[in-house]
């Protein structure tokens, strides 16, 4: 089987345009999974027990499932609830809940990591909890945990492939569509491992250089 070079141009605007949704899907959905993650943690440091072993269990449920199953949840029967997603939406959505109970996990480490001392010194200096969390705790917390949130873009990256079971015209649904309109799946699906590998290697040295910046400031 020998690599045909013009049919590898021709199929590469498509495979371009599939990297694009792929990108966009990963950065919305660590948007998401950012913002929620934070909400996640604060929740559950409720000081009641039942509210907080519910928000335990729901992130527990979530992340002990499959990003697959969830996507046909939210893709195929919400709709039967009266609530249709477009496939692209539904994908960001699943994507951003489904890690947001890892990011929890990363804040909820990073703010136990705070010396107990601060929170002491806060306390004796009759600091609002609003100034506490977010003067003191937080932009500790975050900055101690930035490695780790960088690994978890690059593994959502690496998921967003399962986003083609709800008919997101993502990388690898364009090469599966390309390859089956012309017979030819070694050129279409090499060139998504081949771009794959490159959005990833850039990302993990970018996440390398925060860590290296963090791990010394």
């Amino acid at each position: 089987m020998q690599w045909d070079w013009n049919y590898t141009w021709d199929i590469l605007p498509d495979l371009l345009r599939g990297l694009r949704t792929t990108v966009l899907a990963t950065i919305f959905g660590y948007l998401i999974a950012l913002v929620l993650g934070m909400v996640w943690t604060l929740l559950r440091r409720s000081p009641s027990r039942v509210f907080n072993g519910a928000v335990r269990w729901v992130t527990e449920f979530i992340r002990s499932t499959p990003l697959i199953p969830q996507l046909f949840f939210v893709y195929y029967v919400l709709p039967a609830w009266g609530l249709t997603i477009g496939p692209l939406t539904a994908g960001i959505i699943t994507l951003g809940i489904h890690y947001s109970t890892y990011t929890a996990e990363v804040y909820r480490a990073g703010i136990a990591d705070i010396p107990r001392g601060q929170w002491e010194a806060c306390t004796a200096l009759n600091l609002p909890r609003s100034r506490v969390w977010l003067d003191v705790v937080l932009p500790q917390a975050i900055r101690r945990v930035i490695p780790t949130l960088g690994n978890y873009l690059i593994a959502m990256f690496k998921d967003s492939p399962q986003l083609l079971v709800i008919q997101v015209t993502e990388m690898l649904l364009a090469a599966y569509k390309a390859g089956t309109e012309s017979y030819h799946m070694l050129e279409p699906i090499t060139l998504v491992g081949v771009l794959f590998i490159i959005v990833s290697v850039i990302s993990s040295i970018l996440v390398r250089r925060l860590e290296r910046r963090y791990a010394t400031n």
